[in-house]
């Protein structure tokens, strides 16, 4: 075990030995953290949260009461195989939300990138890839396999079919269960998601040029009502485009995926 002289730990806590404790960090009253458990300076704790498996939590992250991290995968295939969950800096992991270690078969890591909210009942599954920047409304449900890009938000109550690809800039609304790949900056909502627009009250907030947005909205049209299928159109725009933006979603567009693209409607 290694605990930071200057981290403050509760008299009720368990701390496993070999737990790492960085410098700063805050250990509420019936929290437990596990023998594998590295927590980066300045981590917060809150009372009754339980971090466990092999798991590595950035520095500055907070986790919130009753929140589970760490703990095995829900796949019936796990069979206890040596697997792992890292979490980024600057997280705020709130009640209730479950983050899952990796299975051997998916590569055996779950990851959450930096500066994420996830929402109380937040739950991410196991192989999971999540992004810096994310946001995981109350309740979100990510399942085992996905990949969300960075800048990502997910309205509350919405769920994320294994396997799907959200890409960079992406906004789900909220109820929505989306069961195929968002392209990047894509605005998807619905009981089954569907592919309604570009996210461009996003692209503002982040000062993307009014030229990119001008070609990002043609790029959408294109991709909605031009010639030819889905994969033909996005091939010809991948062709004559000058934006990096553009080119980021026909990238993404013509990369393999497991799951089939939602289209615009």
């Amino acid at each position: 075990m290694s605990i930071s002289a200057t981290a403050r730990i509760h008299s009720s806590a368990v701390v496993e030995a070999g737990a790492v404790i960085g410098a700063g960090c805050e250990i509420g009253p019936f929290v437990l953290i596990g023998p594998e458990v590295t927590l980066a300076e300045g981590v917060v704790v809150k009372s009754h949260a339980v971090v466990t498996g092999w798991t590595e939590i950035g520095a500055d992250t907070v986790i919130f009461p009753f929140a589970c991290v760490g703990e095995v995968p829900q796949d019936l295939k796990f069979k206890g195989e040596r697997t792992r969950l890292i979490v980024g800096a600057r997280c705020r992991i709130r009640e209730g939300a479950t983050l899952n270690t990796g299975t051997e078969g998916g590569g055996g890591v779950t990851r959450v990138g930096d500066d994420c909210l996830l929402m109380t009942g937040a739950h991410v599954g196991h192989d999971a890839s999540v992004g810096d920047r994310v946001v995981m409304a109350n309740q979100v449900a990510i399942a085992g396999h996905c990949h969300i890009g960075d800048d990502v938000i997910i309205g509350g109550l919405s769920g994320i079919h294994q396997w799907v690809r959200i890409g960079r800039g992406a906004i789900i609304g909220a109820v929505t269960m989306v069961t195929n790949d968002v392209l990047p900056y894509g605005l998807v909502q619905g009981p089954r998601g569907v592919l309604d627009g570009l996210n461009l009250v996003g692209l503002k907030r982040r000062g993307v040029g009014r030229a990119d947005i001008t070609a990002m909205r043609a790029a959408f049209q294109m991709l909605a009502q031009g010639e030819g299928s889905f994969l033909d159109r996005s091939r010809r725009l991948a062709e004559e485009t000058e934006s990096e933006y553009v080119r980021e979603m026909t990238d993404f567009i013509l990369s393999a995926s497991d799951r089939s693209f939602l289209t615009p409607k």
